[in-house]
């Protein structure tokens, strides 16, 4: 404790004197930064999308990691287990966005070697001086009883060997089952997408679906039909998760929105139905929910324009490449991830396509590309607007090919499936932009 300027502590005797003297002078002497480093808890700081920015040794040495290989090389969520993982993606992290801070949070973590270290976990989102958000600092208390983490360990392994022993006894039946299984799913698969889109008149159009795992099935969906007289409908969006109930999900979305725009095409109206079949299914138990561009199409022969009436239920914006060699985001405000509420609202919004325009639609997977030797970095929607605008003009089936090169130039910083669709008028490219290049 320290005394206040011309206060007299009072007589002392010598031996307690010294000692109080030394003890003082070593607390004088220990900096903020050896305290950190040395907490009975562990503290890391980490970049808006995860990234660790600083960690502290306690931590470290709980782990078994070294700096160099987790600061600025992993995400908070990487130091999970999988469940701690799914736990932290489905409640913390919301929590924290909705929240700005959130604490005594149970989850486990990896420790080197195989083992897990269960820890509470209390995070704050810190903000710049005009409020935009910068960091996470995140505090992480030991909750284990070492005695009893120890002989769980020992109880965990002898399970594995028993395990293994079954495992082992019933391979058979395992090959049988994933056989089935790879069956099923490659039926399923066929059903997520369209075989190929119709032709419409007075439009060019062009898809591609970019598959980040062949391992797993992807929930990013599209489609293009007509309505009847004139009119098509089209939609985009992108299921929650992956794997056969993701495209449970997807197969269920595409089927209900087509259905939905035949009775009522209206764009709020179909994502409106779509939310309520979506939450009503899924309402206990296991939430599913989607993001969703509906859009309609009315193409007009006589001037060769196209109007475009849209709604976006939390869906990246669609970008509007013009022929001038203009490109603009076509902004859907206050749409609510499908499904996830059941008194969601939507909003349309209608843009017209004249000669050489194209109507882009996306999935994240391209935006939230890693990038970067380190893949640190997303790939975003400011380096999108930006490729776009380049390629202004490109007939749509151009404009596709280029994201698709660029795609695979992203390599393995692409984790997550990309749905692309691009609705284009015909028509000659602006002069004064150059037509390729990356």
């Amino acid at each position: 404790m320290m005394c206040r300027t011309g206060e007299n502590p009072g007589p002392r005797e010598s031996g307690e004197g010294e000692s109080t003297d030394v003890a003082f002078t070593a607390l004088l002497e220990d900096s903020a930064e050896e305290l950190y480093e040395s907490a009975p808890c562990g503290y890391l700081s980490t970049l808006m999308d995860g990234t660790i920015a600083k960690i502290n040794a306690t931590l470290l040495g709980w782990l078994g990691l070294d700096a160099e290989a987790v600061v600025g090389r992993r995400r908070f969520t990487d130091l999970l287990t999988v469940g701690g993982k799914l736990y932290h993606e489905t409640h913390f992290a919301p929590l924290l966005r909705m929240q700005g801070e959130i604490s005594g949070i149970a989850l486990e973590m990896k420790i080197a070697g195989g083992g897990r270290l269960p820890v509470l976990v209390s995070s704050t989102v810190k903000h710049s001086g005009d409020g935009e958000p910068l960091l996470i600092r995140t505090t992480v208390f030991d909750a284990s009883d070492r005695r009893a983490y120890e002989q769980e360990l020992l109880r965990r392994k002898k399970e594995a060997e028993e395990a293994r022993r079954q495992a082992e006894e019933a391979r058979r039946q395992a090959e049988a089952d994933r056989t089935r299984l790879q069956e099923a799913l490659a039926v399923l698969q066929q059903s997520l997408l369209p075989a190929s889109l119709p032709a419409v008149p007075g439009l060019e159009t062009a898809v591609h679906y970019h598959t980040a795992s062949p391992d797993q099935l992807g929930g990013d969906f599209y489609d293009l039909f007509a309505l009847g007289g004139r009119s098509w409908a089209f939609f985009l969006g992108d299921v929650c998760g992956k794997g056969p109930q993701a495209a449970a999900v997807t197969s269920l979305t595409r089927h209900t929105l087509r259905t939905a725009a035949l009775h009522d095409p209206d764009p709020v109206a179909a994502l409106t139905t779509l939310n309520t079949v979506l939450n009503e299914r899924y309402t206990r138990g296991d939430p599913r929910y989607c993001t969703a561009i509906f859009g309609v199409l009315e193409p007009d022969q006589d001037t060769g324009t196209v109007t475009v009436r849209l709604a976006s239920g939390g869906h990246p914006p669609a970008l509007v490449a013009r022929a001038d060699g203009s490109a603009d985001f076509l902004p859907t405000p206050g749409g609510f991830l499908v499904g996830a509420l059941a008194q969601a609202r939507f909003s349309s919004t209608s843009t017209t396509l004249c000669s050489g325009d194209t109507l882009l639609l996306y999935t994240d997977g391209l935006t939230e590309a890693r990038t970067g030797p380190d893949r640190t970095s997303l790939y975003g929607d400011q380096a999108l607007h930006a490729f776009v605008t380049a390629r202004a003009g490109l007939p749509a089936q151009e404009m596709v090919r280029d994201l698709a090169a660029l795609l695979d130039g992203l390599g393995d910083g692409v984790d997550d499936d990309t749905a692309l669709l691009a609705l284009g008028v015909p028509g000659s490219p602006f002069p004064h932009r150059p037509a390729t290049g990356r």
